[in-house]
C-alpha cells in the first residue's frame, strides 16, 4: 500500500512541475519584448540579416529592462544571441568600425544612474562568426583638489594636464568640510567618470570611429566641473586613441 502510494505521489509530483515549467516559460516569453528591429547586411555577404534588441521588463509596466539581449536571423538561417547587461532603452546603430566593408554593431544601453552612465558593447558578425570587437576603455586621470580652492588633473595616456579655479564654490566645500579658510583638510580627488556618452563619428580620412565624453566633477555628482572628450579610430584590431581634451563646464 505505501509503495502505491509513493508511486501515485511520485507521478502527481512530476505532472505538477512540469504544469508549472510549462507555465514558467509562457510567462516568461511574454514578457520579452521587441525594442527595435532593424534590416542590415552585418554578416558581409551582401544580404540583408533581421537584428532585433530585446529586453525582459523588470515587472510588468517597467521601464528598466533585464535580461536585454541581441537577436539575430542571420541569411544563412542560422539565429545568432548576444545577451548584454540590463539597462534602459538600448539602441542599436550599424556602422563598419573597424573598417573590413560590413557593418558591425554598436549598442547603448543608458544604466540610469545619477551620473548618467551607459553600457557600450560593439560585435561583429563578419562571415556569420560573432566577434566582440570591445569598445575603448575610458581614459585614466590622476587628479587632486589644492589649497586655494583649485585642483589639477592630468590625462595618464597623454601626458596632459589641466588646473581649475573653484573659488567661486568655496562656501559650498568650507560648508561640506572639504577646506577650511582655502586650506584642504585632507588630500582629495576629483571624479572622474567613465563614458556618460560614446558615439559613432567619422574621425580620420572620413572613417568611422568612437568620440567619448567623460564627466569630471569636484566633491558631488551635481558638482560639475569638465568634461574629457577622446575621439578614437580602431586600426590594427585594436582601439587607438586620436585627440584628448578637457573642456570646462560654463558656469551656472
Amino acid at each position: 500500500m505505501k509503495r502505491e502510494l509513493l508511486i501515485t505521489f511520485g507521478a502527481f509530483f512530476f505532472m505538477s512541475l512540469t504544469a508549472f515549467t510549462g507555465v514558467y516559460a509562457g510567462e516568461s516569453s511574454e514578457k520579452t519584448v521587441t525594442i527595435s528591429e532593424g534590416k542590415v547586411d552585418v554578416t558581409g555577404d551582401g544580404k540583408k540579416d533581421l537584428i532585433y534588441v530585446k529586453g525582459v521588463p523588470y515587472e510588468e509596466g517597467a521601464q528598466y529592462l533585464n535580461n536585454i539581449f541581441l537577436k539575430i536571423r542571420a541569411s544563412n538561417g542560422e539565429i545568432y544571441k548576444i545577451d548584454l547587461e540590463g539597462g534602459y532603452d538600448p539602441a542599436a546603430i550599424y556602422k563598419d568600425l573597424n573598417h573590413d566593408s560590413v557593418k558591425d554593431i554598436f549598442i547603448s544601453v543608458p544604466t540610469g544612474g545619477s551620473g548618467g552612465l551607459s553600457n557600450y558593447y560593439l560585435y561583429s558578425l563578419r562571415d556569420f562568426q560573432v566577434t566582440n570587437l570591445t569598445v575603448p576603455e575610458p581614459l585614466a586621470v590622476s587628479s587632486q583638489f589644492e589649497d586655494g580652492y583649485k585642483a589639477s588633473i592630468t590625462i595618464e595616456e597623454t601626458g596632459q594636464s589641466y588646473s581649475f579655479d573653484l573659488s567661486d564654490r568655496k562656501d559650498d566645500y568650507e560648508r561640506l568640510g572639504l577646506y577650511q579658510d582655502g586650506k584642504l583638510n585632507e588630500p582629495a580627488e576629483l571624479m572622474v567618470l567613465p563614458f556618460g556618452l560614446l558615439e559613432t563619428e567619422k574621425v580620420k580620412n572620413g572613417l568611422y570611429g568612437l568620440k567619448g565624453s567623460q564627466r569630471i566633477n569636484g566633491a558631488y555628482n551635481a558638482d560639475g566641473i569638465a568634461n574629457l572628450e577622446s575621439s578614437w579610430l580602431y586600426e590594427n584590431g585594436k582601439w587607438e586613441l586620436l585627440s584628448a581634451e578637457v573642456k570646462p563646464l560654463k558656469a551656472q
